[in-house]
């Protein structure tokens, strides 16, 4: 049986989740059916492909060789055990797919298991399904998840790919010949952990947290969804400048602001701190699997009236941010999980758990998603709402994609916390229009 060693992150990742705040990502796809019986249709297609895709098959267990390098690390490595059907469920027809997805998403994956599931939710109207996607972030990051997801859709007309080379499988204990070199670059890499360990110190003083945005973990979730016309971002982008991410931040920062003011609690005083993650997964990268992330760390501008002025808030500050780079900077703190022993993300996780609320006040993350049609039993996808995972002791966070032409905001919220998570939905869609009339479109 082969296996590979959790990459660093990924490590982390495995070792921060507690049963109040797991850690997978979820993704939401929304199907127009062909006939009432599609989704139970779905269901059987998804377990009858999931046995095929070998990266479905593939348990996380931990490693207590007592000689090894990697002793208190995890691999990743097949299930002999695999049953499909231990990951995918059908469930009873809803009338609210959001509803539902909220109480999934509050379940912690079998960690002795594949860390994944799919759950079918057929619609009561007949015309509808719907498909919530769980992985585990350990392992996979989104675009990871994605191609997982895509494997056990229907098959998809691809330009063929140049075959990548193979891989050597990665063991327990490393090379010995490769040692000195292995030493040099963790010499040369002392420097740049430094660096940002002190941008991480030095953010960590300004701890000026949203009150709003901070809660004890209740182990609730609720989740929403929010569609928006990319041409109308588009229309923004292109009569203030910046880029479309710049745009759909300083919406949520909108967003924020307005629902602060609707619940009571002010928008005047402390920035809410958005940590916006980057990915530095190579393009083609011989390795496909292994969270690869760095991040921005930006002050939503919630206190400027002018949402015009919030989005050149925005802009200049990501701008700041690129200009430096994503291996600088307090939102580059993933990256010092490079420079941690495995045995330290072990007795480390649960206070890195707890140190995120210090770090950062909201996740404002983006998911990529292809631009063709994805289809299930021929029955086609017409939203997908991503959810990222909430950390603890914050109460919600936004994930947002393009798809077909609109935009899909995927909200997740600490239920107890966030009981109006619908007010803030609501207040991306008005955000969106109150740009719009400001641009003069």
């Amino acid at each position: 049986m082969t296996s590979d060693l959790l990459a660093p992150l990924d490590l982390a990742f495995w070792n921060i989740e507690s049963d109040r705040n797991p850690m997978h990502l979820g993704a939401l796809g929304v199907f127009s059916a062909h006939s009432p019986t599609a989704g139970a249709h779905a269901a059987d297609l998804l377990a009858a492909r999931a046995a095929a895709v070998p990266g479905l098959r593939m348990r996380i267990r931990d490693v207590w060789q007592p000689l090894s390098l990697s002793f208190g690390s995890a691999t990743r490595e097949e299930d002999p055990d695999f049953d499909p059907l231990h990951h995918v469920r059908l469930h009873a027809p809803t009338a609210d797919f959001q509803e539902v997805a909220g109480r999934l998403m509050e379940r912690p994956l079998e960690r002795d298991r594949p860390p994944w599931e799919a759950h079918v939710l057929p619609g009561e109207d007949g015309v509808s399904f719907a498909v919530l996607f769980k992985f585990h972030h350990a392992l996979a990051d989104g675009l990871r998840a994605l191609t997982l997801a895509a494997a056990i859709l229907d098959p998809m007309d691809m330009p063929e790919r140049r075959p990548r080379p193979e891989e050597p499988a990665r063991g327990l204990l490393p090379d010995v010949r490769k040692l000195p070199g292995l030493l040099r670059g963790a010499l040369s890499d002392v420097g740049r952990a430094l660096d940002i360990g002190a941008s991480v110190a030095r953010s960590t003083l300004d701890v000026r947290s949203s009150a709003a945005l901070a809660s004890e973990p209740s182990g609730t979730r609720r989740t929403a969804g929010v569609v928006v016309d990319l041409d109308d971002v588009h229309r923004i982008r292109k009569t203030v400048g910046g880029t479309v991410n710049d745009v759909l931040i300083a919406v949520v920062a909108g967003a924020l602001r307005r629902w602060l003011d609707e619940r009571g609690d002010g928008s005047e005083g402390v920035a809410p701190r958005a940590l916006i993650p980057v990915s530095k997964r190579r393009p083609r990268s011989a390795q496909p699997q292994g969270n690869r992330l760095s991040g921005y760390l930006i002050r939503l501008p919630v206190d400027d009236p002018d949402p015009l002025g919030r989005l050149d808030s925005v802009r200049a500050d990501m701008d700041r941010n690129k200009d430096a780079g994503p291996n600088r900077g307090a939102g580059a703190v993933a990256l010092l999980a490079d420079h941690v022993p495995a045995l330290g993300h072990r007795l480390g996780g649960p206070f890195a758990a707890q140190a995120a609320r210090l770090w950062f006040d909201i996740l404002v993350t983006s998911v990529p998603l292809p631009s063709i049609g994805l289809k299930l039993g021929g029955n086609p996808v017409t939203a997908v709402f991503p959810y990222a995972p909430l950390a603890r002791g914050q109460s919600l966070a936004v994930a947002v994609s393009t798809f077909r032409g609109h935009v899909h905001y995927g909200l997740v919220a600490d239920a107890a916390a966030v009981p109006d998570l619908d007010l803030f939905a609501r207040a991306l869609t008005e955000e969106v229009e109150t740009l719009i009339t400001a641009c003069g479109s």
